[in-house]
């Protein structure tokens, strides 16, 4: 490691940055702070190789050293595909001897003397490899959601906390708290620009993102469950928490608050029981509750037809809405991972995201459990939830699909 760690417990004390100081570090071109820092990439998937090319390309003082993965055509993929890319090429340093493979991998990663771990793994083991890096010492950047269960959303928090106790700067993938026109729009919203807060939409509403048969070199259950990842629950957390999060994101952040409670109702209308669908539901329609009496109305599904992706809350004075959020002239995807540079470094305070990313997947998961126990849910009491649903990881063991999940079947435990 650096002395970046060092720097940053100067700025421990700051705290979550301001809407000021957040505004100001969001100059839209790529940052060049001096020292290169040491990035390793855990998760070389879709979204884990577009947030190591991302934060190479707005971080030219950063440099990538190393790459792990639980598949070996991933990391072989990731590594062509920097050593590709023309606009970064230049800041890829990775020898054979920091290439890893298996369920493992994480931890030969954190072995290194890399100071940033990009997580892009599904969400399953987020909050275990999010522990460990904090624990080595590691600055993070992690896609979102935080977990797939409460169980995993109290070891994220911890480790949250470790993080920012340590100097750790911890930024993470809901990647609209760094763009600049939702930072703005909501700061005015906080300030008043549309009174008090009466009520909220939410919607996350369009196709499947992908699903895929089993191919016959796939020959273990568990890796036909984690390379057609997003159709099981206990991997991606079904489509409320993968998805929706960022939607409900919005809506806490303008609320300064989570929900107190949520009624919500779902299920699978028109997937069939083929095992490429997995056993999550196609749909969530929720009535979320904050302290103050506010509700919100959210939805997600996977139907073709009218919906959307937006968000939008009406007040004493008026109606905001995400569709009038003028067009973003800088990657927020880009963004998140200069911000994320610029509290190492000091270029702007100290950022620690863990908290209100926790607390947005857990409205997910919350949302979730209603549903899928046909009962009105209590955040006090979802918080507790003791029922883990990621099981071991064995290559030998048997991980059959389904069944999809019968409302009032489920209980909290």
């Amino acid at each position: 490691m650096s002395d970046f760690k060092v720097t940053r417990r100067d700025f421990g004390k700051v705290g979550a940055a301001s809407t000021f100081a957040i505004l100001s570090s969001q100059s839209g071109i790529a940052q060049d702070n001096g020292d290169t820092l040491k990035v390793g990439l855990l998760g070389c998937g879709g979204r884990g190789s577009g947030a190591l090319i991302q934060m190479l390309q707005g971080n030219k003082n950063t440099k990538v050293i190393a790459l792990a993965d639980i598949f070996q055509d991933r990391v072989d993929g990731m590594l062509k595909k920097a050593q590709d890319n023309g606009e970064v090429n230049s800041q890829v340093d990775i020898k054979p001897d920091h290439m890893f493979v298996g369920i493992d991998s994480y931890k030969e990663i954190l072995k290194t003397d890399i100071d940033i771990l990009i997580h892009g793994t599904t969400p399953y083991v987020r909050p275990t490899h999010i522990m460990a890096a904090v624990e080595a010492g590691k600055h993070i950047f992690t896609e979102k959601p935080a977990a797939v269960d409460a169980t995993g959303i109290r070891l994220f928090l911890k480790a949250a906390k470790k993080a920012e106790k340590d100097g750790l700067s911890f930024v993470c993938g809901l990647q609209r708290r760094h763009q600049k026109t939702y930072v703005e729009a909501i700061d005015k919203i906080h300030n008043g620009s549309i009174g008090d807060i009466t009520s909220a939409r939410a919607y996350w509403c369009g196709g499947l993102p992908f699903v895929h048969k089993r191919k016959p070199e796939w020959k273990t259950d568990l890796e036909y469950c984690l390379r057609n990842w997003y159709a099981h629950n206990w991997v991606a957390g079904d489509n409320i928490v993968e998805q929706h999060v960022h939607n409900l994101d919005i809506i806490n952040w303008i609320k300064n608050d989570h929900p107190v409670s949520v009624f919500a109702s779902g299920g699978r209308t028109w997937k069939p029981s083929e095992d490429r669908f997995g056993d999550i539901y196609d749909h969530f329609s929720c009535d979320y509750e904050y302290s103050d009496g506010t509700h919100m109305q959210s939805m997600s599904r996977h139907w073709a037809g009218d919906g959307g992706v937006y968000e939008e809350v009406t007040g004493t004075k008026g109606t905001w809405h995400s569709h009038d959020l003028p067009r973003t002239t800088f990657s927020p995807y880009v963004q998140e991972h200069i911000n994320l540079v610029n509290s190492i470094t000091g270029k702007a305070p100290y950022r620690n995201d863990g908290e209100y990313t926790a607390n947005s997947t857990m409205t997910a998961i919350m949302g979730r459990m209603s549903a899928y126990t046909g009962k009105k849910v209590m955040w006090k009491d979802a918080i507790k939830d003791r029922n883990e649903i990621v099981p071991p990881l064995d290559w030998d063991r048997a991980y059959p699909v389904g069944p999809v999940p019968a409302p009032g079947a489920h209980k909290l435990g």
